[in-house]
């Protein structure tokens, strides 16, 4: 039996299958590779080209490599890029989706653990933010991901598939082996990096007037190692018998904007140089988890998650891997 992995050649998808590999596992990748790297997935691991909304690939995939499980990462994740374009997003993420966990029910697979986002929650009503916390996305990002853990939980009691969506904070930095390379780049580490590199001669501040101390918005970051371990965790939760549930993962510590750049620049030991722009539509201002619930259930615990050791980790890929997946030094 395999498990298949959807979005397996993006960032968090290719360290999962990387860890998935080395830990014995049969593991099969389906990516469609429009944000995705076909040098992010080790070679001998078996790889397929094409959409999770292909209800015929799915299944000849699953008929071919008897899949027992799914791990599903595979959806557009720019919050403003949801916002100026709304209807592409529910249709890949949400109409592929339902197809996705349709051709998977036919095709016996009934465990899937289910990539999602703290952006389900919107502006939320307390920080840390628990899995109670009422949720309202402000963007069609978290919307599309607020609908499928409805579908999710709905298959459940319908069908008996058992899931685990993971709801996850801001993942950053890299294994010896992978690490964030997306174009366009929209997240604040490897931008900040970028700025160091001398790839970018300035890093765009978006907005500095958020209800905050030093004015920039929080985030609670996590490194994609330790997300990684996460989802093999509820795998393994699942695979035991284990309850379908909804888990946050986080640290339960915040860093704003000017954090973060002042860490890279001890880091780096290079200037990052700003400009102040305005806010970006769908950003809250501050977004830090309560991830009690995922040491309990899965005695999951972040162990490489300062922001020094994610800037770190980032900095020496990046450093090998000048151009992304693109080059190698």
């Amino acid at each position: 039996m395999a498990i298949l992995v959807s979005g397996g050649a993006g960032y968090i998808g290719s360290v999962t299958v990387e860890r998935l590999h080395a830990k014995g596992e049969r593991v099969v990748v389906l990516d469609d590779l429009f944000r995705g790297h076909r040098g992010a997935v080790e070679l001998g691991i078996p790889f397929h080209k094409g959409s999770v909304g292909d209800r015929e690939l799915v299944a000849r995939i699953a008929a071919e490599h008897k899949i027992d499980a799914c791990v599903h990462f595979a959806a557009l994740a720019y919050v403003g890029e949801s916002v100026a374009q709304p209807a592409r997003y529910f249709e890949n993420n949400v109409e592929q989706g339902v197809a996705f966990m349709g051709a998977l029910l036919a095709a016996g697979v009934r465990r899937v653990v289910f990539s999602s986002t703290c952006a389900t929650y919107g502006e939320p009503e307390q920080v840390p933010i628990p899995e109670t916390c009422p949720q309202w996305p402000v963007n069609p990002y978290g919307w599309s991901k607020l609908f499928m853990e409805r579908l999710l939980a709905s298959y459940d009691v319908a069908h008996g598939l058992k899931f685990m969506a993971l709801r996850y904070f801001n993942a950053a930095g890299a294994t010896e082996r992978n690490g964030e390379d997306h174009e366009p780049e929209s997240h604040l580490v490897p931008n900040v990096l970028n700025v160091a590199l001398g790839q970018r001669p300035v890093l765009s501040v978006f907005g500095n007037r958020y209800p905050t101390p030093d004015g920039t918005p929080i985030r609670d970051y996590v490194h994609v190692g330790d997300l990684a371990d996460a989802h093999i965790l509820a795998l393994e939760h699942l695979r035991s018998g284990g309850d379908s549930d909804f888990l946050n993962l986080g640290t339960g510590h915040g860093y704003s904007v000017l954090e973060v750049i002042e860490c890279a620049r001890r880091v780096t030991g290079h200037a990052v140089p700003i400009r102040i722009e305005g806010p970006r539509p769908g950003d809250p201002a501050r977004l830090v988890a309560d991830a009690v619930k995922a040491q309990r259930v899965l005695h999951w615990k972040p162990v490489a998650s300062e922001m020094t050791s994610i800037l770190q980790s980032q900095w020496e890929w990046r450093r090998k891997h000048p151009q992304g997946y693109g080059s190698v030094q």
